[in-house]
Parts: C-alpha cells; structure tokens; sequence
C-alpha cells in the first residue's frame, strides 16, 4: 500500500518543530529518508539525537531539515490523522459492550469503538486481539511495542466466541504464546459477567494466565459495567453483595497461591467488587506497583494513603476558610466523606460532600467518571454549594471541559451558581485545590 504524506495541524510554541520553520499546513514527507507508517514510526525515527526531516510546504517546496536535539525530546508536532493511519475499531459484538448501551442521540464521537494496538501502547487503551493481521503481530514483535494491554476476559476459545460475538476470539491463548516467544509483555483485564466467565471458568482463565507469567504482569478482575439501556442484549445479572464476596475469596486465593510461587499477587479485583461486598479496600501496600489503576483497581487506596500523608503534613494553625462542596459517585461516596470530616476537623473548611446518583445511564453505573452533567445539576440545584463545587476530572472526556452528556463546565457553573472546579483523582492535589478554594471563597466574602 502506498504510503500517503501526514498533513500537520498543530505546532507547540517554542518546541523543536517550529524552531525549525514547520508550520501548521506543511506535510510531512518523509524522516531519515523513509516513510512515516504510523505514529509508532514517527516516535521510532525521532527518538535520536540527530534527525533528517523532509517537509511540503503547501506551495510545493520541499525543505530538508536537518536538527540535533535531545533523544526522546519530543518534537511538538500535532497531525490530522493523530495516528498517522486509520484507526482500528472493534468488530466484536460483546455481550457486556458499554458503548451499546449508550442512550441513542449522543456525539458521533461517544460510539466510536477503539481497537487499535497502537493506542495500547501508546495509551494503556485495552485491545481485544481480534483484529490483528499478520502483518500487525509481525511488527509488533519486530519493533518490540510492550507492554501492551489486553482484554482476555476468558481464554477458554467457545466461550471466549460466545461472549465477544466474533469467531476469531477464541485464539486468544495462541496470540498470547506468540508475543511470549517475542519477550511482549502485557497487562491482562477480565470484564467479569456473572455466571458466564465467572466461577470455574475464572480459575481456569487465571491458571493459564498465571501460566505465562514471563510476559504476563498483572490482571485486574471487574465487574461488567450495565446501564439501563440495554434493550435487545443479551441479559446479565449484576454482581450483588454475596456474588461480588465469591469473587473476592476467589481472586484472593489465587493472590495467595501467586505471592508462594511467584513473589507478586499478579491478580486484582476492581475497587467496586469490595464496595459491592461491603468490604473494606485493602491497603495501599497490598497493590504494588498499581499496575491496573486505570481500571479502578487500588484507586481509593492510593487516594486515601496521598491525601492521608497530604494532611498529617499540612501547616497549623486551622485555615478557617469559606465553606465549599465536593460531588463524587456513589462508590466512593464514603471514602471521600470520610476524608472531608478530617478537612473539617484539621484545616476548619466546611465542606458539604454529596453522592450523585447515576440517572442517566441507570442506578447499577455508581462510579464517579460516568456522571454527567445534566444529573450534577438536577440534583444539586438545591443544595448547598459554598463558593465552590470540586469535581473529580474524571467525570470529563480528557482533555476537554465537557461531560459525557455534551454539558460543558462552563454551563454547569452558570446553572449551579457557582465555579465548578475538576480535580485530578490524586490526594495531595485534591487537598491543594481545597485549601486554595476556602481561601479564594474568603477573600472574595
């Protein structure tokens, strides 16, 4: 296939690229002399110190430009296609797919299935294997992208099929042979759909995982996520108190056979499966690396334990700010009221905390970063605010001020009356973005 030239439409002020003249509107034709395939190429091929970087300016002209920077200094370059390719979509037809069960009437964006290996790597973004070519798999191999990040969510093949609604799924355990005679590394998730993929077959799907070690490096076990707008899908049920305790007794035993045998606990139930049970989250040290964060595994943990060392540090006496408020989901509900009495006990904020419930994909959906905005307002309309509502930034599409429903930030602050401010899901900084709230709010009264 012809390789096609990259049309550049951002420029980072002050970066290498618009040191050396490259403006937005330019081409990029080629690097060192060869084509750019993908992004994985362009990142390969400025990687060095030194670069040869051909660029078409819209009148035609070519410009070799020769720069020296630093290795892995990153060349401040934006393109139309941020891939440089076409993105791969998935092709499968899973039964606990959350993207069909989005209400109808949403941006065009939202159902977007990504699949690509690329953004794997580049990302953490999980891949379900299935549409990967030969051509894919070798270079893979040959330019060795690991770790990669994976949804195996059963390596038994018929079942694997059944869940996933695509013949080729059920090779997933061959797949996974291959990158292990390549050294790939990958980190494994199972989406895990009560009475499909549960029970036996968990164990079974562990053992083989647990099998392949010498590439595997952690797994995170989560419950199926199941709105209301599942019309026409196959039913599941959802993980309850007593079905999301099995779970736990289960992954725990496999954590305790991992640590005798391998010195790592390898496997890790979502933070959910505890709230479900009613059980306390383990602690901080019980997740070592926090390799499945991302997927909510050790999150409340990790957030306790920043916020916890955050406080016992902060300067006396008491701030005595102005009151503020603080929306989260209903699964970390208590973890973040919790945190806020010691606010108020310590640093003397009064802070108003509340639990929103998840209206608009259904009340099973109770983490913080599937709220929208339009249940933010409607449900605190009438409350007490303070001078401010935090937020946590998960609840808004990265890199954007708006919510998965198409309200902006802007527009829920107008409707609440009050800024409303997003905070990274991190202690310290959460506590930092308190005290700097209280003390605006004060000196503003």
């Amino acid at each position: 296939m012809e390789l096609t030239k990259h049309r550049i439409t951002g420029v980072v002020p002050g970066s290498i690229a618009e040191e050396a003249g490259i403006q937005p509107g330019d081409l990029l034709v080629d690097i060192n002399g060869q084509k750019v395939q993908d992004i994985i190429d362009f990142i390969d091929r400025t990687s060095g110190d030194t670069v040869s970087i051909t660029i078409e300016k819209p009148d035609g002209q070519e410009w070799i430009i020769d720069i020296e920077k630093e290795p892995d200094e990153d060349f401040g370059l934006t393109f139309e296609q941020p891939l440089l390719d076409r993105q791969r979509v998935c092709h499968n037809r899973c039964i606990f797919c959350f993207i069909d069960q989005l209400p109808g009437g949403m941006r065009s964006s939202l159902y977007c299935k990504d699949d690509d290996w690329r953004l794997s790597f580049l990302m953490g973004n999980y891949i379900t294997l299935t549409n990967l070519t030969q051509q894919d798999i070798k270079q893979i191999a040959d330019r060795h992208i690991s770790p990669l990040h994976v949804s195996v969510h059963t390596t038994n093949p018929q079942l694997r099929q059944r869940m996933m609604g695509n013949r080729r799924a059920g090779d997933i355990m061959n797949l996974l042979k291959t990158f292990e005679k390549a050294n790939i590394s990958v980190h494994c998730q199972i989406v895990l759909c009560r009475n499909w993929n549960d029970g036996a077959h968990l164990d079974q799907t562990l053992a083989d995982l647990w099998n392949l070690r010498t590439i595997v490096q952690s797994v995170a076990v989560v419950p199926v996520g199941l709105t209301k707008h599942r019309e026409g899908l196959v039913d599941i049920l959802p993980y309850d108190a007593v079905s999301a305790a099995r779970v736990l007794e289960q992954v725990e035993r496999w954590q305790s056979k991992c640590r005798k045998e391998g010195n790592t606990s390898f496997v890790f139930a979502a933070d959910e499966f505890y709230i479900l049970a009613g059980r306390e989250i383990p602690p901080y040290e019980n997740y070592e690396d926090f390799p499945q964060i991302e997927n909510g595994v050790g999150l409340m943990a990790r957030l306790t334990r920043e916020f916890d060392e955050a406080i016992d540090d902060y300067p006396k006496p008491h701030i005595r700010g102005m009151d503020i408020s603080v929306a989260t989901g209903v699964s970390a509900y208590p973890t973040i009221r919790a945190m806020m009495d010691r606010v108020q006990e310590i640093m003397g904020i009064p802070v108003y905390v509340y639990a929103v419930k998840n209206l608009f994909f259904g009340d099973k959906v109770t983490v913080a970063g599937l709220i929208t905005g339009q249940d933010i307002k409607n449900q605190l309309k009438d409350k007490k605010l303070g001078h401010s509502l935090l937020i946590p930034n998960t609840m808004l599409r990265r890199g954007e001020d708006v919510f998965l429903d198409g309200v902006t930030l802007e527009e829920l602050s107008l409707s609440l009356g009050v800024p409303v401010i997003p905070v990274p899901v991190d202690g310290r900084e959460l506590l930092e973005v308190i005290s700097k709230a209280a003390d605006i709010g004060e000196r503003g009264a």
